[in-house]
């Protein structure tokens, strides 16, 4: 029983050996990411066009949640910017922004979200997220960056522009360039120089200055705030929101409310795609950074409790004021580096958040919202990686379509067309690159037992007998494609005797390719010629041992080719070192 509830409570097998060493590193983990999300989950909140509250609700219940739940270490979860941006995407279509029934939107996402997530996981269904091949989730995270930067471009000018798409928002920041605020570019202009400062010189110039590695880490991490801080109170001091500056206003000073999400027929019906789409995009960027970090410390991640983790976090999230939210790369990569050592890193850290919405929200009130955009914008420019089109394109042709799309479509029509576009046309290559799979025709190695493809090596081969190498599982998709191949060779070689299927790659025959096999069978069987099987997988064999297949067989099985090899052309040994002579 105890492993049972260990198996879905993960606090279970960490919790009763946390010892002082683990506390104090993780304390010391929590006041790092502390200071670096109170500014990231303000403006990602404004990113997904909610109060900037919301970010902070939505870091605190999910990450005690996942805390208990969760089997990372390390991942810290909250509000990321393209989770953000989906949201702001998926809402903006049946709310309008600043409204009441904006904000119940967003919990009514989280909630489909946090519901999609934890099916998933309680009915072990991690692996659809596969269909998400890596490189589209690299070209629609370079697209999303791209649209997040640009969207920012409004608040650094000080200007009402509006659009979901590039075209859409360059068109309507052209527009209004002549409405352009100076006060507001001068902050925001000067909040990003400083901000890409901080990144990129501040811990080496510390460090030559002699400060420890831990202070000039945490000054670093600390950027953000110190922007904040000044930028609040210049405008507070020199009253710059009375001279055009927008400014973030009133945020509650309190805990995270109770809150209800809509439950509208309608409202479920247009959200749950858009939230089927933010749950597998996030889930996969958030396994993908705490398998790289668990593996840092050879610890494991069990995928399928990462699903009801993050599930727990998003229905949390529904219920607290929140919006979805999932494991973030750069706060769970500045986590592992601090020294967290188990999730109750990211409970503290919730803590130290409580106490920032109790006590710091009065602070923000003059928070200029173009520091917010610099932070937003230098946060995401790191996710922008055109790499990916030349690396795939020297690679691989179909990945880079894949990508190309992605990225295009992502740009131009917006995320969730672009995404879904990224995923169906990735299974559509999948599927035409399946259907027409590598068949070599092999032959011989002199002096060996292996074979090799007779156009790559120099090999023996029998004009009696013809070896088929299939590198695929056959199923229903390349069926067709194997039987009109073995039709052509036949019809091209008269002294055919025997063909061979040297099934040391296929992992699977589905019903269809059986039938396949059996019309080909049949028809080798009507004009004289053997259809033998060799190297056949225990797995595969056990299934044809189901069906009629291998007691109607025209031939034989062979346990390696080479017997095969040396049966059907009567060269056993000594023949076989003659030919090497």
């Amino acid at each position: 029983m105890s492993a049972r509830l260990a198996r879905y409570l993960p606090i279970l097998d960490w919790g009763p050996g946390y010892g002082r060493n683990a506390l104090t590193n993780d304390l010391i983990a929590a006041v790092i990411v502390t200071i670096m999300l109170i500014p990231q989950s303000l403006a990602y909140a404004l990113l997904a066009g909610l109060p900037p509250q919301a970010g902070l609700y939505a870091s605190i219940v999910p990450i005690l949640l996942y805390a208990v739940f969760g089997t990372s270490r390390a991942l810290a979860v909250g509000p990321v910017a393209v989770v953000s941006l989906l949201t702001a995407s998926a809402v903006g279509q049946v709310a309008e922004q600043g409204t009441a029934g904006y904000a119940v939107a967003a919990l009514t996402l989280a909630l489909l979200s946090g519901g999609f997530l934890l099916l998933l996981g309680v009915l072990r269904l991690g692996f659809l997220a596969n269909f998400l091949s890596h490189p589209v989730i690299a070209g629609f995270i370079t697209a999303s960056g791209v649209l997040i930067a640009t969207s920012q471009f409004k608040h650094l000018l000080g200007v009402d522009a509006g659009g979901h798409t590039l075209i859409e928002m360059v068109r309507e920041l052209a527009t209004h360039l002549d409405d352009t605020s100076g006060l507001t570019l001068l902050i925001g202009a000067g909040a990003t120089a400083f901000l890409f400062w901080v990144r990129k010189g501040l811990k080496p110039l510390l460090r030559r200055l002699g400060a420890g590695p831990l202070v000039a880490d945490i000054a670093t991490k600390a950027g953000p705030v110190a922007a904040v801080v000044v930028t609040t109170l210049a405008v507070f001091g020199f009253g710059l929101a009375d001279q055009g500056v927008a400014i973030v206003g009133d945020v509650p000073q309190s805990l995270p409310p109770l809150t209800m999400p809509g439950l509208a027929p309608d409202l479920l019906r247009q959200l749950v795609l858009p939230a089927i789409l933010i749950s597998i995009i996030g889930f996969v960027e958030s396994i993908s950074v705490a398998q790289t970090l668990a593996a840092k410390k050879r610890q494991r991640i069990d995928p399928d409790q990462e699903l009801i983790g993050l599930g727990a976090a998003n229905l949390g999230a529904a219920f607290t004021g929140g919006y979805p939210v999932t494991g973030g790369f750069a706060r769970s990569v500045v986590n592992f580096d601090a020294g967290a050592e188990t999730p109750a890193a990211g409970a503290f850290t919730a803590i130290g958040l409580a106490i920032a919405a109790l006590a710091l929200t009065p602070l923000v009130n003059f928070l200029p919202k173009a520091t917010l955009a610099a932070t937003i914008i230098v946060a995401v420019l790191s996710l922008i990686d055109l790499s990916i089109l030349k690396n795939t394109w020297r690679y691989s042709r179909s990945d880079f379509a894949a990508v190309a799309a992605t990225i295009t479509l992502t740009l131009a029509l917006g995320v969730e067309i672009g995404v879904a576009s990224g995923v169906i046309l990735s299974i559509v290559l999948h599927l035409y690159k399946t259907s027409q799979p590598h068949v070599a025709e092999v032959g011989l190695v002199p002096g060996t037992h292996h074979f090799r493809n007779i156009h790559r090596h120099d090999v023996t081969t029998d004009p009696r007998m013809l070896t088929l190498r299939v590198d695929e599982s056959l199923y229903f998709v390349n069926a067709r494609f194997l039987e009109d191949l073995i039709q052509r060779r036949v019809s091209e070689t008269r002294e055919l005797r025997h063909v061979v299927l040297m099934c040391s790659a296929v992992n699977e025959i589905d019903y269809s390719a059986l039938e396949s096999l059996e019309a080909v069978n049949q028809r080798l069987r009507e004009v004289g010629i053997g259809l033998h099987l060799s190297e056949v997988k225990g797995p595969v064999m056990d299934r044809l041992k189901t069906t009629h297949f291998l007691k109607d067989l025209n031939g034989e099985v062979f346990l390696a080719q080479y017997d095969a090899w040396c049966r059907l052309t009567g060269k056993g040994e000594d023949d076989r070192a003659s030919a090497a002579e």
